[in-house]
C-alpha cells in the first residue's frame, strides 16, 4: 500500500478522516465520445479475478468520488492475494462535481441549473463504462459483468442507466442501492398546516405549528426538485422519469439482476437531520423515516424475490452510508461480487 493519504472531501459539513490510497488506484481525466469538449475525472483499480467484473460507484449530489475511496481500498485489502482477487472498480465525478471541473457541454444555452438531467447523466455513464472497459480492461463493455453501487441520486441514475443498457441488450449483473433518493418525491414529508382538515393533534407533542412551517420551508429551499445544485444536475423531471419505486423492473424477463437495498439507520438519520437541518427528532421518526422505508421496500421489488435482499438499515449510518459505514458497503459489495461469479 502506498503511504499517500487524502482527506475525504465532500460538499457536506462533516469533518472527514484521512484515508490511505492503495497504489492499485489510479486517477485521471478523460473525455467521452459524445462530449469531447469537456473532461471528466475518474479513479480506477484494475482487478485480478478470473471473471471480468466492473464495480461502478455512483455519487449523490452532496458527495463526490473521494467518499468511495475507503470502500475501494477496503475491498482491495480484503481480496488482494486471494484466489478470487478483487474486482475492477470505478468511481467518478460527474461534470461540475468534485475533481471534474468542466461543466456539462449540454448545459449551454439552457436554463441555468437545468441544462442536463439524470437521464443525461445515465447516458454519460454509458459512455464512461465503454471507455473504461476498453482502455483499462481491454474488452467491450458487453463482455463485462457490471455491478452498480450507488448512493442517493446515484441510485436514480443507476436505474435509468439500467433502462438504457437493457435497451442496448446488456443487462446489469447487480445493484447495491444505498439510501436512494425518493425520486418521485418533492421531500414534503410533513402535514401541511394550511391544508383543510389539518389538526395540531397530528403533530408530535414537542413540535409546534411554527416549527412545522419552518421545517417545510427549509426543505423546500434545499431539496425541492426545482432547486439548483452546484453541478447543475436538474431534478425537476425526476418524478416523471421514475414515478414509482417498484417499477420498471430491472433487467429483463428471465435475466433479472441481483439487488440489495440498504436504508439509513432511523436514529442516526434523525440525529443527522437535527444537526444539519434543525429537524426535531420526533418529526423524522414519525414522518421521514417511515416514508423513506416504504420507498425502499418498493425498490426491493425491482427484481425477482430470489435475487432481492433488503431493505435493511445500515446500523449507525445517516444518509451517506459509504461515509458513515464503509465496512457495510464493502461487505455488501463483495457479497454481490460473489453472487455474480457463481
Amino acid at each position: 500500500m502506498a503511504d499517500l493519504s487524502l482527506p475525504i472531501q465532500s460538499n457536506t459539513t462533516e469533518p472527514q478522516p484521512a484515508v490511505a490510497i492503495p497504489k492499485e488506484i489510479t486517477s485521471q481525466n478523460t473525455t467521452l465520445a459524445h462530449k469531447p469538449s469537456a473532461s471528466i475525472n475518474y479513479s480506477f483499480a484494475r482487478g485480478g479475478g478470473k471473471d471480468p467484473i466492473l464495480v461502478v460507484f455512483l455519487n449523490g449530489l452532496m458527495t463526490d468520488k473521494v467518499t468511495w475511496i475507503p470502500v475501494i481500498a477496503g475491498i482491495i485489502r480484503r481480496r488482494i492475494g486471494t484466489a478470487a482477487g478483487f474486482p475492477s472498480m470505478l468511481a467518478y465525478d460527474r461534470y461540475g462535481q468534485g475533481m471534474s471541473d468542466d461543466r456539462d457541454p449540454g448545459d449551454h444555452g439552457k436554463d441555468k441549473g437545468h441544462g442536463h438531467d439524470c437521464q443525461d447523466a445515465a447516458e454519460d455513464l454509458h459512455y464512461l463504462i465503454e471507455h473504461v472497459a476498453e482502455k483499462e480492461m481491454g474488452m467491450k463493455s458487453e463482455q463485462v459483468k457490471i455491478l452498480l453501487v450507488a448512493n442517493s441520486i446515484g441510485c436514480a441514475i443507476a436505474r435509468l442507466y439500467s433502462q438504457l443498457h437493457h435497451v442496448a441488450g446488456f443487462p446489469i449483473a447487480g445493484f447495491l442501492l444505498l439510501d436512494s433518493i425518493m425520486a418521485n418525491s418533492n421531500f414534503d414529508f410533513w402535514p401541511d398546516p394550511d391544508a383543510p382538515g389539518f389538526s395540531r393533534d397530528e403533530l408530535p407533542d414537542d413540535v409546534s405549528v411554527e416549527v412545522l412551517r419552518e421545517q417545510r420551508a427549509k426543505f423546500a429551499v434545499i431539496f425541492h426538485p426545482n432547486t439548483i445544485n452546484k453541478e447543475g444536475l436538474s431534478r425537476r423531471n425526476l418524478a416523471q422519469l421514475l414515478p414509482h419505486s417498484s417499477s420498471p423492473m430491472l433487467g429483463k424477463e428471465g435475466d433479472r439482476p441481483w439487488l440489495t437495498v440498504v436504508g439509513h439507520d432511523f436514529e442516526a438519520f434523525a440525529q443527522e437531520s437535527l444537526r444539519t437541518m434543525g429537524t426535531p427528532i420526533s418529526l423524522s421518526m414519525k414522518y421521514s423515516n417511515p416514508i423513506w422505508h416504504e420507498y425502499n421496500k418498493g425498490l426491493a421489488q425491482l427484481t425477482v424475490k430470489t435475487k432481492s435482499k433488503g431493505p435493511f438499515q445500515a446500523k449507525g449510518c445517516g444518509h451517506f452510508i459509504q461515509r458513515d459505514g464503509p465496512a457495510i458497503v464493502i461487505d455488501e459489495t463483495l457479497e454481490l461480487v460473489d453472487k455474480v461469479t457463481l
